[in-house]
C-alpha cells in the first residue's frame, strides 16, 4: 500500500502562510501542518486550526531560525545577542553537542514548546523540527523523551528515497529504531529534504508517478505571497506555486489514479 502524508511546515510564521494552509486544507489535498508555537502569527494559526477539524496539527520544534518560547536569559547558549536562535545550522549543531550545560537549556526550551502546544487544546498529531534539527542526536533524544510525556505518537524521519539522503542514512535508520523502541511511529520516506520550497504541481505529479510503497511524507512551504520573517535562503521558495500544487485538481486526480491513500501521522500511529 502507498500511503502519503501531505504536510505544511512553518504554520504560524506569518499570516500569508496560515491563509495558505487553511485554503489548502479546505480546497485541496493538505491534511496536516506543523505549528511553530513561538512564531509571530502562531495565535492566528491556532485560531484557524480550531475551525479546521480536518487538519491534523503537529509541533514544529524550533531551535534555529526563530525566537525561543522561554525568555532569552533562560536559554543564553541557544541565542545570539539579540535573543534570536542561531541561523548557522552547523554552528548550532556543534554548540548543541559540545557546549557544557546546554542540554538542560535545550530540554527546557523543547519542554516549553510542547507545553505551549498542549495549552492550545489541539491534539498533537506529530513532531518535526525547523531545518530538521531533530536529526541532531541530542535534540532527537530530547524530543522523544519529552514528547512522550505530552502524548507524542509520531515523528518525521527526513529520509529521501532513492538514495537522496545517503550520507546520513545510518543515522536515519538509528532514529527510526529509537523512535519505534519509544513507541513512536514514523514515516518511511520524505520528499522535500533536498527540494524545500520547490514542490510545484509539476514536481508533485512526478513524485506521485514514482511514489514508493510504504508511508511517505511530502512537506510543503505554501504561502499566499512572500512574507517578512522567512528563513535566510528561502527567498527563492515557490510559495504560491506550492499552494497551487496543494489545490490542484490534477494532483487530486493523480492520488486517486495511483491508489495513494492520503493520510496523517495520527492515522498511522
Amino acid at each position: 500500500m502507498k500511503r502519503l502524508i501531505v504536510n505544511a511546515d512553518d504554520f504560524g510564521i506569518a499570516p500569508e502562510v496560515n491563509e495558505a494552509v487553511e485554503r489548502a486544507n479546505r480546497e485541496g489535498v493538505l491534511r496536516s501542518a506543523s505549528l511553530m508555537v513561538g512564531a509571530p502569527a502562531a495565535e492566528d494559526a491556532i485560531a484557524r486550526a480550531r475551525e479546521l477539524p480536518g487538519l491534523a496539527v503537529g509541533l514544529h520544534v524550533t531551535l534555529v531560525n526563530g525566537r525561543p518560547v522561554l525568555p532569552a536569559e533562560r536559554v543564553p547558549d541557544l541565542v545570539d545577542e539579540r535573543g534570536n536562535f542561531l541561523t548557522d545550522l552547523v554552528q548550532a549543531g556543534f554548540r548543541f553537542y559540545f557546549r557544557p550545560g546546554i542540554r538542560a537549556q535545550l530540554a527546557a526550551e523543547i519542554r516549553a514548546q510542547f507545553d505551549r502546544f498542549a495549552r492550545t487544546g489541539l491534539t498533537l498529531d506529530h513532531a518535526d523540527a525547523q531545518s530538521h534539527m531533530h536529526v541532531h542526536p541530542t535534540v532527537f533524544r530530547l524530543v522523544l523523551q519529552i514528547g512522550r510525556e505530552y502524548g507524542l505518537r509520531a515523528v518525521r524521519i527526513p529520509r529521501e528515497p532513492f538514495g537522496g539522503t545517503r550520507t546520513i542514512e545510518p543515522w536515519l535508520a538509528l532514529m527510526r529504531a529509537r523512535a519505534r523502541r519509544a513507541g513512536v511511529a514514523c514515516n518511511d520516506y520524505a520528499f522535500g529534504v533536498n527540494e524545500a520550497g520547490a514542490m510545484t504541481e509539476e514536481r508533485v505529479l512526478q513524485i506521485l508517478e514514482q511514489l514508493p510503497e510504504g508511508i511517505t511524507e511530502i512537506f510543503f512551504h505554501p504561502a499566499t505571497a512572500a512574507f517578512s520573517g522567512a528563513d535566510k535562503g528561502a527567498e527563492q521558495y515557490a510559495w504560491a506555486g506550492e499552494l497551487a500544487a496543494l489545490t490542484s485538481p490534477s494532483v487530486r486526480d493523480a492520488l486517486a489514479r495511483h491508489a495513494v491513500v492520503n493520510t496523517t501521522y495520527g492515522e498511522i500511529a
